[in-house]
């Protein structure tokens, strides 16, 4: 980013990574915009997420020599980075943003299991116990000890979009780490063009007739992709290359306080006392993720994009 200087002081680092959560966290609110409008999630992410991807095409293109020999974890990291991005945004418009964000950041679980199946990392016991206390946590979302006898769990197809973003983010992560020779701009946009490839799909099977979209709607949708998404994702990847990973966890941890925050206090939202019990075991759970990165000394972690565009260690 030429607006910022190429090596950027800690706090300043720190400022930037901050507002990258802050726009992630806020996120919500155009896309419950956008289905008051009556666009269902497959045709916005498609309209949004799937501009950018066009003309990320170019870049990859451009990038081939350098992923040629990693070609299958580019074409991995398109697909399963794009459903991470397009049920999320699904999640989102459908479901409850504070249920949906809560479910979401069980990635921690998803990362910890994956590095130490598939990458051999070495998990020290404050990881393991994170996994423990986010599935207690996941199970006290879902109504805990107060659904028994008779009544069914209360989990939904929403939750499972949520559950299955987040998984997928995970898996997105390991694969990010494994494609060590891929630049990161590839593994970046590699995501916008899985997105728009799935919403593509998604959008064709509905059956559904599209609406008309107006040119107003049209401006909003682009400023969207082009505008909200791609500076959350360049200002978080500045962010995340200029701090230790530890500590960029940590901050982008205001993602899901904001999230959660502005949906109780601004959309109408609200969760019972087992429900704020359960997400704050999810979110101490990310947060011993940030803290207690993989100990494999011969791993290095490459940042991953973010869920909704690119974008993660976002690591949750």
């Amino acid at each position: 980013m030429k607006l910022l200087p190429a090596h950027p002081t800690d706090r300043v680092a720190t400022a930037v990574l901050l507002f990258s959560a802050t726009l992630w966290g806020l996120t919500w609110m155009p896309l419950k915009g956008f289905i008051a409008q009556g666009l269902p999630g497959p045709l916005v992410s498609l309209l949004t997420y799937g501009s950018v991807g066009v003309l990320a095409v170019a870049l990859l293109w451009h990038d081939r020599a350098a992923w040629r020999t990693q070609w299958g974890l580019v074409l991995a990291l398109t697909l399963v980075g794009g459903w991470a991005n397009t049920s999320f945004v699904n999640a989102v418009m459908l479901g409850d943003v504070a249920r949906v964000m809560f479910l979401f950041y069980l990635s921690p679980v998803w990362s910890v299991l994956g590095g130490w199946l598939f990458l051999k990392e070495r998990i020290p016991p404050a990881r393991w116990a994170a996994v423990a206390g986010a599935i207690v946590g996941l199970w006290l979302v879902l109504g805990g000890p107060g659904l028994g006898g008779a009544e069914a769990l209360a989990f939904t197809w929403v939750d499972a979009l949520s559950l299955s973003a987040g998984l997928a983010f995970a898996a997105n992560n390991v694969i990010a780490r494994a494609a060590h020779r891929v630049p990161l701009r590839t593994k970046t946009f590699a995501v916008f063009v899985g997105c728009g490839l799935l919403s593509a799909v998604a959008t064709a099977l509905s059956g559904r007739e599209l609406p008309a979209i107006g040119a107003w709607l049209w401006i909003a949708l682009l400023a969207y992709g082009f505008g909200w998404m791609l500076l959350a994702t360049v200002t978080w990847q500045y962010g995340v290359s200029h701090l230790e990973s530890s500590r960029a966890g940590v901050i982008l941890l205001a993602e899901l306080l904001v999230s959660v925050g502005t949906a109780i206090a601004f959309g109408g939202e609200s969760l019972s006392p087992m429900g704020w019990a359960g997400g704050a075991l999810i979110s101490c759970a990310a947060l011993a993720e940030a803290l207690f990165p993989p100990a494999d000394p011969t791993m290095t972690e490459t940042p991953a994009p973010h869920p909704i565009a690119a974008s993660g260690p976002r690591t949750p």
